[in-house]
């Protein structure tokens, strides 16, 4: 009876009132950045839209811009492209010396001289092999050069050889290897992996591999080094007990290099170098053999330094950029890291005293980032393997 009372009287009430009225109303796309800017909302994740700004198949390893905003960026094959600001690309035809592309070996890391404008040179970083006509069966290592680009920006003329890492080897693993000048010393500052030597390489400063490095500008050692004057050192050494960098990049407010490194199987890092300073690769370490084995019980030691932080399962970073200015606010000062295995970017929060608070995920599932950088323009840019060059805009 009262499901027949309640159906009666509902009936009554919707003849009586009528059928609704019903409006469409269009709601224009709020701008996040500038509502983030003014404090009413964090900047998300969400907010994040990649934009394919140069597309390009293949493994784009490094990028940067000169000063009239083109891009330079290596091939990993051994071609350096000029990209302008419509995604146009140029190759630099002639010059390039012979790279070992086998493995993580190749043309990697590219960056402008400090006095571009004036003496157009570019320096750069490349897996040298021994004998260039057969370079792929080769052994090889990492090699950091420089050559002047020419005006037309068709060729490579006077290339020399300014650090060349031995004994070289076959193995196709651990190059490193990234290269920034430093704000504070004008001196040049690059890495180079343990070249799958573990066990020799890297806690030992008479021999190279498994280190960051520093020299001058024309290749000379700066006397200050921390290894100048000890024998038989390689003193080029600027810190040790690395296993393979492949981000450097500048604190904007206190100069300082960051670095983030591989581990194994966990244990990749973000490390603040400091000269003279034992990194502690392979005798601590918070990851484990490919094969689930240990091959060290300690993650930490006397006389070693910890990372600022730590992945564990790994990312493994490639590129790493801070973030600066206004186009994306309330994340000025934190860290984008670029992750291979998860083909993503890594979005690292820091505090005001640099300590890692909290991470968030960006542009997942694009493809494996190599490198990562702020842009001219404040924006954020990625290369993305099968993408090519990626800008981070907001929604």
């Amino acid at each position: 009876m009262r499901f027949f009372v309640f159906t009666f009287l509902t009936i009554f009430f919707l003849a009586c009132n009528g059928p609704s009225e019903t409006t469409s109303n269009t709601t224009a796309v709020p701008d996040r950045a500038a509502t983030a800017a003014e404090g009413h909302m964090a900047l998300t994740p969400a907010a994040i839209e990649p934009e394919v700004v140069f597309e390009y198949e293949d493994i784009l390893w490094g990028f940067n811009w000169l000063p009239d905003g083109t891009m330079i960026a290596t091939d990993k094959s051994g071609k350096f492209l000029l990209i302008d600001g419509d995604g146009n690309s140029t190759e630099v035809a002639n010059g390039v010396p012979t790279v070992k592309n086998v493995g993580q070996g190749g043309l990697l890391d590219v960056l402008p001289s400090q006095d571009f404008a004036t003496d157009r040179l570019v320096y750069f970083s490349y897996s040298k092999p021994a004998n260039p006509d057969d370079a792929d069966k080769a052994d090889a290592s990492t090699a950091i050069a420089r050559g002047k680009l020419s005006a037309d920006n068709t060729n490579l003329e006077n290339v020399e050889t300014l650090y060349e890492a031995g004994p070289k080897t076959g193995k196709p693993v651990h190059y490193g290897s990234r290269l920034v000048w430093g704000p504070n010393d004008g001196h040049l500052y690059f890495t180079i992996g343990d070249r799958g030597n573990r066990d020799e390489n890297p806690q030992d400063s008479t021999r190279d591999h498994g280190k960051v490095y520093r020299i001058a500008a024309d290749g000379s050692i700066p006397a200050d080094n921390p290894f100048v004057g000890i024998k038989n050192a390689k003193e080029a050494i600027y810190s040790f007990g690395h296993r393979n960098p492949q981000s450097l990049t500048i604190h904007p407010e206190t100069g300082a290099i960051w670095e983030t490194e591989h581990g194994p199987r966990g244990g990749d890092e973000i490390n603040i170098i400091e000269a003279g300073k034992n990194y502690g690769w392979p005798v601590i370490s918070y990851g484990i053999n490919y094969n689930g084995t240990q091959f060290t019980q300690l993650n930490s030691k006397d006389g070693m330094e910890q990372p600022l932080h730590y992945w564990v399962p790994s990312i493994a970073p490639s590129g790493m950029a801070f973030i600066t200015g206004d186009k994306y606010p309330g994340w000025e000062g934190d860290l984008v890291v670029g992750s291979l295995k998860f083909m993503r970017l890594q979005h690292v929060q820091l505090d005001d005293s640099n300590n890692v608070v909290g991470e968030q995920k960006l542009i997942n599932n694009m493809g494996r980032v190599r490198d990562v950088r702020m842009g001219p323009d404040g924006y954020l840019y990625a290369s993305v393997e099968g993408e090519g060059i990626v800008k981070l805009m907001v929604k």
